[in-house]
């Protein structure tokens, strides 16, 4: 297994030596071929992740899964010679006559460790900002999306050669040994239990990483607004894909007054969007059984601790034999519920009550930094307090998980919830190396005329120093 990634690598590593810099024609002709086989494939990808689920939506895998990547492209290729350009630096006026100037090199292989959730979009986003940079990249596919990966397989083997893009795929023990490769840069979307593993196994080669990871995203509802433009928008970050997204709301923060009606609207607006859950093709399944049964373990607890849990499901279904699971309210669990202390990733939507804004402002401060955080209000000076005195890896107002989609924006968490970013300009970036250089003119050397700039004075030990002269 080991040797197989390694010849892998080793093909890729060689390729790169041999074309250190691709030209931006060579660049936008790959992005050009992996954009027309994602045009040409994308009905067996969206069959596959159907599959690999149980049951996917398929307008929300083309919303969210293959309608990203064209764009993105799209947005990429228009924006690359550009970026590519060096940039010229100012050179100290002591050191002219001079040129100094920052050239963005590649940095040669990049691995990206693809999670299951997202499979289609984790896949080829951080593929775009690495092969706009001019790497060359090892994909390795999750485990959990069998079906996916094969549809996904023969898509980029349409797109590219052997030796700019490879695939693994496998079990736990190929992502350890994969995250153990001499990669020049890796990215790694997943939990951050797992993301530990992966900064300290890339650590063994000083190998840069950018960890995608998540938390629990929480969602802050103030009292000055309709609760059809804050919940709709909370609803659609909540359900799509059944809550397996790393940027989801996790829990809604409620004023203390407004629960009644928030449960209320919750509940009849749910049956608007999902009036049956069981055979509805657009109300998407959860991976597997063992997700499952995590879930429904956090809910078991909760009922335990006399928690008030509310099952939004319209047509009382019985969901047993499938992996679907219905919406489903926690009313102020404990604190130290596991629900409340490890991302739900999840159709689990628990509801914090608090009192004034400084209480639920303290419990968002007080817990590790998410990957989003949501405001659904218009107060501007709570947005403001919220944009530049809390810490989030992205912030939306009055809108859920659309931040993601924007192409101009970085994406990435701080502390908890990851390191780096990409997307965009920004993911032109972390897959190159931003290098400094300074030339001069080829001129007869003549050393600057020191008495007019310095005075040398003795030191009580008689070692001349430097002094400037007043």
């Amino acid at each position: 297994m080991t040797s197989t990634l390694t010849d892998q690598l080793s093909q890729l590593q060689e390729a790169f030596s041999a074309e250190p810099f691709p030209v931006l024609a060579t660049r936008l002709d790959r992005l050009k071929h992996l954009e027309k086989a994602l045009k040409a494939h994308y009905p067996n990808l969206l069959d596959a992740m159907s599959e690999d689920f149980g049951g996917r939506s398929r307008q929300e895998s083309l919303l969210a899964d293959v309608m990203p990547i064209i764009s993105e492209i799209a947005f990429v290729r228009r924006r690359l010679k550009r970026w590519m350009k060096p940039n010229k630096r100012r050179v100290d006026w002591l050191y002219q006559p001079a040129r100094a100037r920052v050239i963005y090199q590649p940095l040669g292989v990049v691995g990206i460790m693809v999670p299951w959730n997202y499979p289609l979009q984790l896949a080829l986003s951080p593929l775009i900002s690495a092969l706009a940079a001019g790497n060359r990249v090892f994909l390795k596919l999750s485990e959990w999306t069998p079906m996916t990966n094969e549809a996904l397989i023969t898509c980029l083997q349409e797109a590219f050669s052997a030796d700019e893009v490879q695939v693994a795929t496998g079990e736990k023990e190929v992502s350890q040994a994969f995250s153990s490769l001499p990669f020049d840069h890796l990215l790694f979307t997943g939990s951050t239990a797992v993301g530990k593993h992966i900064q300290r196994a890339a650590a063994e080669n000083l190998t840069p990483v950018t960890l995608e990871l998540g938390g629990k995203s929480p969602a802050l509802l103030d009292q000055d607004i309709s609760l059809e433009k804050a919940l709709d928008p909370l609803l659609f970050g909540k359900t799509l894909n059944a809550g397996q997204t790393c940027i989801a709301p996790d829990y809604l923060l409620c004023p203390q007054e407004r629960l009644e009606e928030v449960i209320a609207y919750l509940t009849r607006r749910f049956a608007e969007f999902y009036p049956h859950l069981k055979d509805n093709p657009d109300y998407t399944s959860l991976i597997n059984s063992q997700h499952k049964k995590r879930l429904l373990g956090l809910l078991a607890e909760v009922k335990e601790q006399g928690c008030q849990v509310l099952e939004l499901n319209p047509a009382d279904e019985d969901l047993s034999a499938s992996n679907k699971l219905a919406l489903t309210l926690l009313i102020n669990p404990k604190p130290l519920a596991q629900v409340m202390q490890e991302e739900i990733f999840g159709p689990l939507l628990p509801i914090i009550t608090y009192r004034d804004f400084e209480e639920a402002i303290q419990f968002i401060r007080q817990r590790p930094r998410p990957l989003a955080l949501y405001y659904l209000g218009t107060n501007p000076q709570y947005q403001q307090e919220l944009e530049y005195q809390t810490h989030s890896g992205g912030l939306a107002i009055n809108e859920t998980l659309l931040q993601v989609a924007q192409h101009d924006l970085p994406f990435g968490g701080v502390g908890a919830s990851g390191m780096g970013q990409y997307h965009g300009r920004e993911g032109f970036l972390t897959f190159s190396k931003a290098k400094g250089g300074v030339s001069t003119p080829p001129v007869q050397f003549r050393p600057p005329d020191l008495p007019t700039l310095w005075t040398l004075d003795s030191s009580p030990a008689g070692t001349l120093v430097y002094a400037l002269k007043p």
